[in-house]
C-alpha cells in the first residue's frame, strides 16, 4: 500500500495532484489547526501575465480551531470569485471546458472549510482522471494526541502502508530510518516547473491547478501528472541533523 498525507489546500498546484496520482491512498488532514500563512484557503492564478493571489474568505474565529471547524465567511461570493477567474482566463485554450467545472466547485453548498476543499479536490480529480481514493485523517482510527512523524506513522500503520511519499517540503522533517523500522520506504516527490503555453512570457510555474487545466488538454495534463516530477530518497538521521544545523 502506497500512501501520501497532506494538509487540505484549495485548488493547489499540480505537484499536489501528482502526489495524489502517484499513490494508492491519499489522506488529507482535517484535524490540523488552520494557519493564515499557509495555502489552505488560497492560491495563485495568472492575470495579465502576473501571478496574483485568490482566496476563499473565512469567518473570524479562534486561530486554534481545526480546519474541520472553520467556516466560510457569510459574505463569500462564489460568483464574484468565478468572474475573477473568467476575466483572467477567458482567452485560454480550455476555458469553455474548465470554467463550468470551476463554477461548480466554487458554488458548492457547504460553508464548512474542510468539506468545501475536499469537494474541490474531488472535482479536480474527476476532471483529471485521477481515481486514487481521498480520505480524511479523522476517518482513520489512530491513537489520539500524536504529532509529527508519530502521527504520520500511525496513519501509515492503520492503512497497512509499505511505502510513504511526501511532498518535497518535508525532506528535512522525516528520517528514513524511523519509517524503515516500521517496514515503510520513505520517498519525496519534487514537482518540476516544466513550462506549458500560458499565452505569454515569462512562464509562471507552480500556480493553481486551474491554470494548468485552463491551458492544457486533459491528455497533456495526464502526462504531467505521471512524468513531471522527480522522486527523492529520504534522508538518514545524520543527513537530517546536518541540514538542521545549516
Amino acid at each position: 500500500m502506497h500512501v501520501a498525507i497532506m494538509q487540505p489546500y484549495f485548488l493547489p498546484y499540480i505537484g499536489y495532484f501528482q502526489l495524489v496520482e502517484a499513490v494508492d491512498r491519499f489522506v488529507v488532514y482535517d484535524t490540523v489547526e488552520y494557519t493564515k500563512k499557509g495555502w489552505i484557503n488560497r492560491n495563485r492564478m495568472l492575470r495579465n501575465g502576473e501571478a496574483v493571489m485568490f482566496s476563499v474568505p473565512l469567518k473570524k474565529d479562534s486561530d486554534f480551531l481545526q480546519v474541520r471547524d472553520r467556516r466560510l465567511a457569510d459574505d463569500f461570493d462564489p460568483v464574484k470569485l468565478g468572474n475573477q477567474f473568467a476575466g483572467a482566463y477567458r482567452k485560454a485554450q480550455q476555458f469553455d471546458l474548465v470554467m463550468p467545472v470551476l463554477r461548480e466547485i466554487l458554488s458548492y453548498k457547504s460553508a464548512n472549510l474542510f468539506d468545501y476543499i475536499r469537494n474541490s479536490l474531488d472535482r479536480c480529480c474527476d476532471y483529471l482522471g485521477i481515481t486514487t481514493p481521498i480520505v480524511a485523517s479523522s476517518e482513520i482510527e489512530t491513537s489520539s494526541g500524536l504529532r509529527g512523524t508519530a502521527r504520520v506513522l500511525s496513519l501509515c500503520d492503520a492503512l497497512g502502508a509499505d511505502r510513504y511519499t511526501n511532498a518535497i517540503g518535508g525532506l528535512d522533517l522525516y528520517r528514513s530510518s524511523e519509517f524503515a523500522a516500521r517496514g515503510i520506504a520513505l520517498r519525496f516527490l519534487r514537482s518540476r516547473p516544466d513550462p506549458y503555453p500560458q499565452g505569454g512570457e515569462p512562464f509562471q510555474p507552480y500556480l493553481s491547478i486551474i491554470d494548468v487545466m485552463m491551458h492544457n488538454p486533459v491528455e497533456d495534463i495526464r502526462t504531467m501528472l505521471r512524468e513531471g516530477f522527480d522522486i527523492v530518497d529520504g534522508r538518514e538521521e545524520s543527513d537530517v541533523s546536518l541540514a538542521e544545523t545549516r
